[in-house]
């Protein structure tokens, strides 16, 4: 029989996929995740995707929050917090730990749970632990959602200096001297601990800069010109994390270079260079998002220079593992070597950090760099890959 004249159903209206951006957290960093966030809601298209903008409270809530970024900024230089946005004090955000059901379910105490409908993506932009670790990373391979970054080893490789120059070092990359000092070690004497400390000094110098192993946005690093300030510069690093990293002063420029991953595979961006911040000992967090101190880009460096540093960004980015996007910070000796310092599998994406600002002069505009890492999370699959 014809069907020819029959009744025909309407098709149904393709849904656009829901992003969901993820952002705050439980790290010291909680501040500037909701100003990267804020950047992110300002540039996502929203003709092309529906958002969903789920805050993490600093005691660990999922917080359904306002979607308005022009209040997540920094202001009068107090940083926002989500606890600002929530839409309530009580109410909580559940992602389902099943790869069948991606629904997001909003529930208050006392109130009917409220689906907030399913979740093709996270854009997680916490950064440091309980983030950016691997820890939100493993949550969701659970839950079988898509996400923009790196998956949980190189989540995890990224955060802990230790481990992440560990692997450096495996696949031939050049960094600087350095000695770490774990937990247990301290607990169990704090004399020996310490000693290892001063005798690295003795190795190789001072100053040397301590700071806590797993954290980011430079907190809690601090120049250490003596032995005089060195108890003083530990107990700074394990406000942060127990476990610190002593490295070795490196005389040379700090160059950046950006890595972002594209349907052929990783591309590196053109570098940029972090000049002496005078009003500042290092690049610490009030130079980079305070004083918005002035990087240069593209860096001031010769063709080969140019070439070797995004080569060796794409090494790095490859050698950890990592997917998305990936900030390599090197420093550019006296005579001529590049070392790195080290990786950002989430690094900031605020309107004036360098990553944005590498790519654009790279050719990739803020918009297309939020649009390419999500189209890059759409076509990866969760799980063993």
């Amino acid at each position: 029989m014809s069907t020819e004249n029959l009744p025909q159903s309407p098709e149904q209206p393709q849904r656009k996929p829901r992003v969901a951006v993820v952002f705050g957290g439980r790290s010291s960093e909680h501040g500037i995740s909701v100003v990267t966030a804020g950047a992110v809601l300002s540039a996502i298209d929203r003709t092309k995707y529906d958002v969903l903008p789920i805050g993490i409270t600093q005691d660990g809530r999922w917080a359904l929050t306002a979607d308005d970024p022009e209040r997540m900024a920094i202001v009068d230089r107090k940083q926002p917090s989500v606890e600002q946005l929530a839409e309530s004090t009580e109410g909580g955000v559940v992602l389902p730990v099943d790869p069948s059901n991606r629904e997001v379910v909003y529930s208050e105490p006392g109130s009917v749970p409220k689906a907030l409908g399913e979740v093709d993506v996270v854009f997680p932009v916490l950064h440091g632990p309980y983030g950016e670790d691997g820890t939100l990373q493993g949550l969701l391979e659970l839950s079988g959602v898509p996400y923009v970054g790196s998956g949980v080893l190189a989540s995890a490789v990224g955060q802990d200096k230790d481990y992440m120059k560990r692997v450096f070092t495996s696949f031939g990359l050049k960094v600087g001297p350095y000695v770490v000092i774990r937990p247990r070690e301290w607990q169990q004497d704090e004399s020996a601990a310490r000693k290892k400390i001063v005798d690295f000094a003795g190795e190789h110098g001072w100053p040397l800069f301590v700071k806590p192993a797993r954290a980011g946005s430079s907190f809690g690093i601090t120049k250490v010109d003596d032995l005089a300030g060195l108890d003083e510069a530990i107990e700074e690093a394990q406000r942060h994390d127990p476990k610190i990293i002593v490295e070795a002063l490196l005389t040379g420029r700090e160059i950046e270079c950006g890595v972002l991953e594209f349907e052929d595979g990783p591309r590196a961006s053109v570098p940029a260079e972090i000049p002496p911040v005078q009003s500042h000992a290092f690049y610490d967090f009030e130079a980079k998002y305070i004083d918005s101190a002035d990087g240069i880009v593209p860096a001031p460096l010769t063709e080969e220079q140019t070439a070797e540093v995004r080569r060796l960004a794409v090494e790095a980015f490859e050698a950890a593992s990592c997917e998305g996007l990936v900030r390599a910070d090197f420093f550019l000796t006296e005579d001529g070597e590049f070392v790195i310092n080290e990786i950002n599998t989430m690094p900031g994406f605020t309107p004036i950090s360098m990553y944005p600002r590498m790519w654009q002069e790279t050719g990739v505009s803020y918009a297309e760099l939020v649009d390419r890492l999500v189209q890059a999370a759409l076509r990866r699959s969760t799980g063993l890959r």
